[in-house]
């Protein structure tokens, strides 16, 4: 036992806290996920979110702490990013035939998702920079920060709203696509990550990667999309309208 608090005492002071603290708990997290055939309810990002939030708020701990050690793994986000170009390198004839399409269906499925967003959010009498905070809320976090800056929003509230749509696709795709009778050939696989991938970003595709290569291909395509696309129409829409 007080080897245990000496080591626990020691770790807590240093950069080593935040990310010993963040492996332990996605294993730990990951483990029960892979137990319980990869439940979406127990999705190890959503539940590593919320154990180490906890135990931080628990221990008193400020996040600045934590984030100096957990840095290291914020900056392999980059290159995880990156690899996803892989799966669609492989596929690279099948999408330069329906490239056109996919462009068409990636603006469509991104502008519906942020304009439904805001026009919700006014509707229930949000404040203006609350509703523009929702419309980059389908792109990934840093770039949805910078949206949200450039028309008005909250970076920090778009920050927050991105993660949520990502977890909430996450959880939530396998009963929708169920509901709408979306199958598992070759073809539904790719319009369930496409889908995924337009609506929940990196969390999305990570997720359609666990269940199925094709799915998590054309997530990646469908995120790298987002953040073209909705990097162009978002500012001219708001430049146009005023």
């Amino acid at each position: 036992m007080a080897d245990f608090v000496e080591l626990w005492t020691y770790l807590s002071a240093t950069p080593l806290f935040g990310l010993t603290a963040t492996l332990l708990v996605y294993v730990m997290c990951a483990s029960v996920y892979q137990h319980y055939d990869q439940s979406p309810w127990l999705n190890p990002v959503l539940w590593s979110i919320v154990l180490i939030g906890a135990s931080l708020l628990w221990l008193g701990l400020p996040y600045q702490r934590y984030f100096s050690g957990a840095q290291f793994i914020h900056f392999l986000l980059g290159p995880a990013v990156v690899s996803l170009a892989l799966p669609l390198w492989l596929r690279r004839t099948e999408l330069k035939q329906h490239f056109g399409r996919l462009a068409l269906a990636g603006f469509l499925g991104g502008a519906v998702s942020a304009l439904s967003a805001y026009g919700l959010a006014r509707w229930l009498l949000l404040p203006e920079s609350v509703a523009l905070s929702l419309i980059p809320k389908s792109v990934t976090a840093p770039v949805a920060m910078g949206l949200a800056q450039s028309i008005g929003g909250i970076p920090e509230l778009a920050a927050v709203f991105a993660v949520l749509s990502g977890l909430i696709g996450a959880l939530l795709a396998r009963s929708l696509f169920a509901l709408i009778r979306v199958g598992q050939s070759k073809e539904d696989w790719t319009r369930r990550g496409f889908a995924l991938g337009t609506v929940s970003h990196g969390i999305g595709a990570a997720r359609a990667i666990q269940v199925n290569p094709q799915a998590g291909a054309y997530a990646g395509l469908a995120l790298a999309m987002q953040v073209v696309l909705a990097s162009l129409w978002i500012p001219v829409l708001f430049v146009f309208f005023g």
